[in-house]
């Protein structure tokens, strides 16, 4: 089985896109906070599920994407906590309905209403929502709710905490993933995305924080920013700093496959253990476009793991299948119970 951990609803209905205009004109303009009454049809989610992600998933040999709203619209820096609140349940609500349709093809995950300045513990509740209700196997967390200003603590800070006791709790990971950048320094995918990841990781080299939460578990995503292709610098880092070898983070720390070119993932292959890596493609996401060095999509990266002949058949299995299942345990069981009986 073929498990992409890392995909987005880029292509939602335009009712949804709809919404949040309008709602962000509301806020805006100081008027009554817009609620969510997007109707759309089983069939318009079919239309742009079946033309897009799925189409492209077959054509790709992917049997199965971990689904979530798409991230650069996730905006947490816009409007405040209402403004989040319900564009998050509306985008998680649109979430379930593709999981519903494509229940063989799709396992969601939850975007948070966070918001600058408000406590991750307003995170809790849409968090048991999602996985308690509609049946989601993890979140997304963003660690700069500001939009590019990295206003918010570290990851590793206190403040954090009721969030990751409600994942430890519900035995849910997450994936650290920025959204949209008002900052114009950083290009949000070329530049925000990679810091985030980046930023991330060495937050969690400075810190304690899976000394107090020893089964938390995290995905960097876009093959860990810049971690995996300047180890020595973060290893040495860690020595320096009298800090635990970074194997040690490799307990609770992934890596996806969201690299778009073979060297880039035969570097993470060679660098980071088999164990840690899941396959990833993020299609339709960052990068649409066909390299013209190899004739194929920049984000086929299933291609690159495929060419690859110095991988251990293990490894190839761990990586596009067994990783995800033990990292995302409630897709574990969601798949065990769809398995016909023997």
């Amino acid at each position: 089985m073929i498990i992409d951990c890392h995909g987005h609803y880029t292509t939602a209905p335009g009712a949804l896109k709809s919404f949040r205009e309008r709602q962000v004109a509301a806020f805006d303009a100081k008027l009554p906070p817009v609620r969510p009454d997007i109707r759309v049809s089983d069939d318009e989610i079919r239309e742009t599920i079946e033309a897009n992600q799925l189409r492209i998933q077959r054509e790709r040999g992917v049997d199965l994407t971990i689904f979530s709203p798409q991230a650069g619209a996730m905006a947490h820096h816009v409007g405040d906590e209402t403004t989040s609140a319900d564009w998050t349940r509306a985008c998680n609500d649109m979430i379930h309905r593709v999981a519903t349709l494509y229940p063989a093809s799709y396992a969601g995950v939850c975007q948070l209403p966070q918001s600058p300045g408000a406590s991750p513990a307003g995170c809790v509740a849409e968090l048991r929502r999602c996985v308690g209700e509609l049946g989601f196997v993890g979140c997304n967390l963003n660690p700069d709710p500001s939009g590019g200003w990295w206003k918010e603590p570290p990851l590793t800070d206190r403040w954090w905490y009721p969030l990751y006791e409600a994942m430890v709790e519900l035995d849910v990971p997450a994936m650290v993933h920025v959204s949209s950048s008002c900052n114009p320094a950083f290009h949000y995918t070329g530049a925000h995305y990679i810091n985030g990841d980046t930023t991330a990781f060495m937050q969690f080299i400075l810190s304690d924080l899976f000394r107090d939460f020893p089964a938390l578990r995290f995905v960097i995503p876009h093959g860990g920013g810049a971690a995996p292709y300047h180890w020595g610098r973060y290893r040495g880092l860690a020595q320096d700093l009298k800090r635990p070898p970074l194997v040690e983070l490799l307990k609770n720390v992934y890596f996806d496959t969201c690299v778009y070119h073979r060297p880039g993932i035969e570097l993470l292959l060679k660098v980071i253990p088999a164990e840690n890596i899941l396959f990833a493609s993020e299609i339709v996401g960052a990068v649409k476009g066909i390299d013209p060095e190899t004739g194929f999509h920049y984000d086929d990266t299933k291609r690159y793991i495929d060419a690859i002949t110095w991988l251990e058949p293990g490894d190839r299995e761990k990586i596009f299948s067994a990783n995800a299942r033990r990292v995302y345990p409630r897709l574990d069981a969601l798949l065990k119970r769809r398995a016909p009986a023997r």
